[in-house]
């Protein structure tokens, strides 16, 4: 429970530095300015409380409203060992929950970091030329327009990473805004063309170490897509601590959320 409050906590701290706060009973939603899907989202408001069920319906009618008024689609993120019950109380409102990943932490002690194949070179993005390289890689890798994410000077903020094969673009990761020392490692994708390389756990140890070392984060976490992604992680260094529950309203990118 403790690491799982720790991880909630410090994920609404950071989605909060850039984001506008719609506090309502047990969820707090995160309106990014920027219309991309995943960019706003809501949360726990208090990770490691017990929550009021019968808040619930109200609290996710005034997230709701606030979301469609912007016409933004609403999901919602959870560490489940942080507030049980919670994504049934969603569920029972209308919500679905897409996927339950389990929940991967690695502490700078512990990652490891594959061996550089030769041409291979990875970097911190320092530019919005850069990060506009970066969202294109990542759009071809999940087939999806909506890749843009803003560029962060401060890796404190978070920041995204670019694997190079001879100076071209096929590979990124990204960490989110650190908080409380914790940071989530994110958006890894690799072009279609250059999969089954090793590219992804490159750019995922990468992103991680340099979390670490350029913005200051003591713990990093994630969530594998897959089984595939699951057993790449683990062989980096990263162990299940929680459970992670994405939901989302019904005619919107569920699929996404897998």
């Amino acid at each position: 429970m403790e690491i799982a409050a720790r991880i909630a906590s410090a994920q609404m701290m950071g989605l909060g530095r850039s984001r506008r706060q719609i506090v309502a009973g047990p969820l707090v939603g995160m309106l990014h300015d920027e219309d991309v899907w995943f960019l706003s989202s809501a949360v726990a408001a208090d990770p490691g409380t017990a929550f009021d069920p019968e808040e619930v319906p109200w609290a996710l009618d005034t997230i709701r409203q606030a979301f469609a008024a912007e016409g933004r689609w609403l999901h919602v993120e959870l560490v489940e060992e942080a507030s049980p019950g919670l994504a049934e109380a969603l569920v029972a409102n209308g919500m679905t929950i897409a996927s339950r990943p389990p929940l991967l932490v690695v502490e700078p002690a512990d990652l490891k970091l594959p061996d550089f194949p030769e041409g291979i070179t990875a970097s911190v993005i320092t530019s919005v030329e850069e990060q506009s390289e970066a969202d294109a890689v990542a759009a071809d890798a999940y087939e999806t327009e909506d890749a843009a994410n803003p560029f962060q000077p401060d890796p404190a903020d978070g920041a995204s990473i670019l694997i190079r094969q001879n100076g071209v673009p096929v590979a990124t990761a990204a960490w989110t805004a650190i908080a409380d020392g914790v940071t989530e490692v994110a958006g890894v994708g690799t072009l279609h063309s250059h999969r089954r390389q090793g590219l992804g756990a490159l750019a995922t140890a990468y992103a991680t170490q340099q979390a670490f070392e350029t913005g200051g984060a003591t713990l990093a976490w994630l969530t594998p897509g897959d089984a595939g992604a699951d057993r790449l992680y683990r062989r980096l260094g990263y162990t299940p601590q929680a459970t992670a529950i994405h939901l989302g309203d019904p005619d919107g990118h569920l699929a996404d959320l897998r």
